[in-house]
């Protein structure tokens, strides 16, 4: 699926358009991914629901990764916006896409999680997780070169 927004930027869920080699400059310098390798990046975006590229024109400089049981669930991670396309509205935007898309229209819960950026998520509808003291998570720690 694609949809052109501000008439300047395209998004699309084709796998196959992703350029890999951007997608590890930036995701191994973020904070939720040091040092992160293109096959890992591959990998994850190969199994995931879906992922969604920000492109201007044949440039892609946007990304967002999400994983979803396509019922109940949905989770939205590797939100990437390339510093020079920033305060556009992308990041929203790919959320929205996502969020909006007929095969995931039976979804109901959608988390994420960010560290400095919830605002650019409550303009979508995102807040506060409720009851977060019910939520556990496991960590199986990874040695990254």
């Amino acid at each position: 699926m694609k949809q052109k927004y501000l008439d300047i930027y395209e998004f699309d869920d084709d796998k196959n358009r992703l350029n890999f080699a951007m997608l590890e400059k930036w995701l191994s310098k973020v904070y939720w991914s040091p040092n992160i390798k293109t096959e890992e990046i591959k990998k994850g975006s190969l199994n995931s629901t879906m992922v969604v590229g920000c492109y201007f024109g044949s440039e892609q400089v946007g990304f967002l990764q999400l994983v979803s049981d396509k019922t109940r669930f949905g989770y939205i991670m590797d939100v990437y916006v390339d510093d020079t396309h920033r305060k556009n509205g992308i990041a929203q935007n790919m959320v929205l896409f996502a969020i909006r898309n007929p095969e995931l229209e039976d979804v109901y819960q959608w988390f994420l999680v960010t560290k400095d950026s919830h605002s650019v998520y409550k303009k979508v509808g995102f807040g506060p997780l409720d009851n977060s003291e019910r939520w556990m998570v496991f960590r199986k720690e990874k040695i990254r070169h």
